[in-house]
């Protein structure tokens, strides 16, 4: 995974560790002044909401302590890698698309994040600028030149 997305992990555990969890003690707590607990939706609803929390805490840990981080800016060439900023155009479209491949658990589309494991980001892989590459995706298939690669 990037460095980014690593950072962005840390946050998330920091914050649900920090932040969720005593607000959850709190909700546990103040259903529990209420009286009976076995009809006590507030109970219930808190505590499955622990639940969820610490497992998502859990998951966290395991992704942070196994992961190997990539310091992006340090990687260099002319193919596309792990960590590459990719420009393309559709050529169909003519529509200009800039994608960064990173690793799954930071992939977003929305902000130009794929996954190593999509299926752009596989036909992309080892490819160079003017390539033009088939993109067989679960919307149909899509032809794409690329324009630049870079490492930022």
């Amino acid at each position: 995974m990037t460095a980014a997305g690593y950072a962005a992990l840390g946050e998330e555990l920091k914050r649900r560790q920090q932040v969720e969890r005593p607000r959850i003690i709190q909700q546990i707590a103040e259903a529990r002044s209420h009286g009976d607990l076995s009809e006590n939706a507030e109970y219930h609803a808190a505590k499955e909401a622990q639940s969820l929390n610490e497992g998502r805490i859990a998951e966290l840990e395991d992704k942070i302590a196994r992961a190997d981080v990539i310091d992006v800016s340090k990687l260099s060439g002319k193919t596309v890698m792990f960590g590459a900023t990719v420009t393309l155009v559709d050529e169909d479209t003519e529509e200009e698309k800039k994608y960064q491949i990173v690793g799954e658990s930071e992939a977003d589309v929305k902000s130009g994040k794929v996954s190593i494991t999509s299926p752009i980001a596989r036909a992309l892989i080892g490819k160079t600028v003017g390539d033009s590459v088939e993109v067989t995706a679960p919307g149909g298939g899509k032809s794409y030149e690329i324009l630049e690669i870079a490492f930022r």
